[in-house]
């Protein structure tokens, strides 16, 4: 497991209530149950619709299960986001 840094934005921030916070876990899959059990509701309907970025880089049609994350690593939570 490594420990990562979950950081929410717009809607998943207003969900969440919290802008980041730490888990400990091997993939983006594992990551994302532990958000859905830390925050079940509103948080859990926001992540169907949102994009990820791993330290930086977008993971895209992936399955989240494939994702590996590193020590130290920052998952970004993306909701769509209106206007430009």
């Amino acid at each position: 497991m490594a420990k990562v840094t979950v950081r929410y934005w717009a809607a998943a921030k207003a969900a969440a209530g919290v802008a980041e916070e730490p888990y400990d876990a091997a993939t983006l899959a594992d990551a994302l149950t532990a958000v859905r059990e830390r925050h079940p509701g509103e948080l859990t309907r926001v992540l169907m619709r949102c994009s990820y970025l791993i330290d930086g880089d977008p993971v895209g049609s992936r399955p989240h299960e494939t994702v590996r994350l590193a020590e130290g690593g920052t998952v970004e939570v993306l909701p769509p986001f209106a206007g430009g």
